[in-house]
């Protein structure tokens, strides 16, 4: 679980009045001016550390530090800031006590949700499975979540939330945990031969086989016409599970953000799209991000094909990992779909610190007052035509966030 440790005054760390420490701030000004003026400033062992709001997007350090960081991951890149931005209009800031003119040694990066629907929200970050705050250690994490729940309190926000891919050491009255996901990765060092031996005989070695006899073609690339097929699947499995697809400007977007690095990946039956998935390259790591199939060809193994080809591609590639995403943790058929690849698996645990008597908005997975009215929108959801389901998506996705 991510905690966040606050001590009192006479402790290892605590957080000055702004009329302390010399810092007596507008908060709208703050916003304009994020990479001029400190947010707060901090007491830490003995001396004063200042932490800064930066824009990653306007702000050149952050595509550098992002790219030299070995816990940064593809939800921290300028690329994917840019998409959520542009197809959401969340404006991305992140909090530094790196001051304007020295190299990005920190940061947790955050998108500003604001919704009338849903609230207003910082999210670490929205549509992305994990973003890990980007810290050299203890000391700087503190400081920084102590700053993050100062802008809580004085920014007027529903919550701030925080998707660590690992569990981090820090406790708060204010923090706690939100939702529960479980995250999976393959290993690519070994060699393919060994990586085949490895997957599940039946469901997956067999289905691959199986894909091959029946001269399944594939397809991949980030042509308008494979947008197309990919996105047809992607509706028609959101919908056999009642939710809505995300929009399609959505993945156009991210296709023109990453190039070459974004390919769909489609896999036909006598020249039927039958399954297609979405992969993106960022480092040394290949990242699945979206998937669908038609549900009348599952048993040719079209799935297992494209899984496949991405692990082949990634290997040739000299890439180490071979992302398999997260999965709700109520999913055991798609957690022992992974699992049966070889992949290991983790926890994710995303925290959440709110401000007093704020409640659960609608789209909440942790929050167990909106609950019945998930499940009351699911059973419309699986009764909406595909191509009005796809309207709703993009009307709703972004105010979930």
């Amino acid at each position: 679980m991510f905690h966040v440790k606050f001590q009192g005054a006479g402790a290892g760390l605590c957080i000055n009045d702004e009329e302390d420490a010399g810092q007596k701030l507008n908060h709208a000004t703050m916003h304009e001016t994020a990479s001029e003026i400190p947010t707060a400033r901090i007491e830490s062992i003995g001396r004063a550390r200042a932490v800064y709001q930066i824009q990653p997007l306007n702000d050149r350090r952050w595509a550098k530090f992002v790219t030299t960081n070995a816990q940064a991951s593809l939800f921290h890149s300028p690329e994917w800031l840019d998409a959520l931005r542009q197809t959401y209009g969340y404006e991305p800031i992140a909090f530094t006590t790196a001051p304007p003119g020295d190299d990005l040694t920190n940061g947790i990066v955050f998108c500003r949700v604001d919704s009338w629907l849903t609230g207003r929200r910082l999210v670490s970050l929205p549509f992305s499975d994990y973003c890990q705050p980007l810290v050299q250690g203890q000391e700087d994490l503190e400081i920084l979540i102590a700053a993050v729940e100062r802008e809580l309190q004085a920014g007027g926000w529903r919550y701030i939330e925080m998707r660590p891919l690992e569990p981090t050491d820090a406790t708060s009255r204010s923090c706690h945990a939100a939702a529960i996901y479980r995250h999976h990765h393959l290993d690519l060092r070994p060699d393919l031969e060994t990586l085949f031996r490895n997957f599940h005989k039946s469901s997956i070695q067999r289905k691959i086989r199986r894909a091959e006899r029946e001269d399944l073609a594939y397809r991949e690339g980030s042509s308008e016409s494979l947008l197309g097929s990919f996105y047809e699947l992607l509706v028609d499995t959101r919908q056999r599970h009642s939710v809505p697809p995300q929009p399609k400007k959505w993945f156009r977007t991210l296709m023109d953000a990453f190039g070459e690095a974004l390919k769909i990946r489609i896999a036909l039956k006598d020249r039927k799209p039958v399954a297609a998935m979405l992969t993106i390259r960022y480092k040394d790591t290949l990242v699945y991000k979206y998937g669908g199939s038609d549900v009348r060809f599952s048993n040719l193994g079209g799935m297992q094909l494209l899984y496949w080809k991405s692990i082949q591609e990634a290997k040739n590639a000299d890439l180490q990992v071979f992302d398999l995403g997260r999965s709700d943790a109520h999913q055991s058929g798609l957690i022992t779909f992974k699992r049966r690849w070889g992949a290991t698996e983790s926890t994710l645990t995303y925290c959440r610190c709110t401000a007093s008597n704020r409640r659960p908005h609608i789209f909440d997975p942790g929050g167990a007052s909106s609950s019945w009215k998930m499940r009351m929108a699911k059973r419309a959801f699986a009764h909406v035509p595909a191509d009005f389901l796809s309207i709703v998506g993009t009307l709703l996705y972004k105010h979930v966030g």
